[in-house]
C-alpha cells in the first residue's frame, strides 16, 4: 500500500465526482455567448429587445432603399416629362386653325359679311367660335403674334352699350387714331392691376358691324391687325 509522505497510507479514489468539461473561450458556464459590452450572457430580455432593434433597423434601412428608388424614378419621370415638352414648340402645342375656312363656314349665321383680314408673316389663328354674350351673336377669332402676344377679332352685328362694355372690361375710351383709312377709338387697361388677356382694345364701326380688336400685344402689332382688318371694309 502506498504510504503518503507522514507515512499515513493514502486510498485511490473509486470513482470520480463530476466532470466539468472546460469552458470555451467567449462563453459561460453555460454555453452562452458572452457580449464584450455587458461582460456576461445576455438575459433572454435583452436577446428579445436585441432582436426587436435589429428587425426594426432592417425595416427603416429597407423603407429608406424603397423611397430613395421611387424619388430616383420621380426624377427621371419628370426629366423625361420636361424633354418631352421641350421638344415641342409653342404653335405645336396648340395647333393653328384655318380661321379663313372657319369664317366661311359661319358666314351663314350672321347676316353681314365677317372681316377676313390678310395677317402679316409670323401671325397665326389658335381659335374661332360663335360667341353669344348679353344675347349679342359675335364671332370670335383669336390670333397670336410674332411675339407671341394675343388679340382677339370680335364682329358682331348686335352691338349694344352693355355688350361693348364686356368686351372692353368696362375700360372707359380714349383718344381716336386712324390707322388703314378708319377711325378707331382706343380702350388702355395696361395700368389695371390685372389687365388680364384684354390689356387693350381697338373698337371700330363698319356699317352694322362692330369690331373690336382686344388683347395683349403691344401698340404696333395691334396696328398692324388693325390695318389688315380696315382692307377688308367697305
Amino acid at each position: 500500500m502506498a504510504r503518503g509522505r507522514e507515512g499515513t497510507p493514502r486510498r485511490r479514489a473509486r470513482g470520480r465526482r463530476g466532470i466539468v468539461s472546460p469552458r470555451e473561450p467567449g462563453r459561460d458556464e453555460q454555453g452562452r455567448p458572452i457580449v464584450a459590452e455587458l461582460g456576461r450572457a445576455e438575459t433572454p430580455q435583452e436577446t428579445a429587445d436585441r432582436k426587436a432593434a435589429a428587425s426594426a433597423k432592417r425595416r427603416t434601412n429597407q423603407t429608406a432603399v424603397n423611397l430613395g428608388i421611387a424619388t430616383v424614378v420621380s426624377l427621371l419621370a419628370a426629366i423625361a416629362i420636361v424633354f418631352t415638352v421641350g421638344l415641342v414648340g409653342g404653335e405645336s402645342r396648340i395647333q393653328p386653325v384655318d380661321y379663313r375656312a372657319e369664317t366661311a363656314n359661319a358666314q351663314s349665321s350672321f347676316d353681314g359679311t365677317l372681316v377676313v383680314p390678310e395677317l402679316p408673316q409670323g401671325w397665326w389663328a389658335n381659335r374661332v367660335l360663335i360667341d353669344r354674350t348679353a344675347d349679342v351673336a359675335s364671332w370670335r377669332i383669336g390670333f397670336v403674334t410674332p411675339d407671341e402676344q394675343y388679340v382677339a377679332l370680335i364682329q358682331t352685328l348686335e352691338a349694344n352699350p352693355s355688350w361693348l362694355d364686356g368686351q372692353v372690361k368696362g375700360a372707359s375710351p380714349g383718344a381716336t387714331v386712324s390707322l388703314g383709312g378708319v377711325d378707331w377709338t382706343i380702350y388702355d387697361r395696361r395700368d389695371a392691376d390685372d389687365p388680364g388677356n384684354v390689356a387693350y382694345a381697338l373698337v371700330t364701326e363698319s356699317g352694322a358691324s362692330t369690331i373690336v380688336l382686344a388683347g395683349t400685344a403691344d401698340d404696333a402689332e395691334f396696328e398692324e391687325l388693325a390695318r389688315a382688318v380696315a382692307e377688308e371694309l367697305p
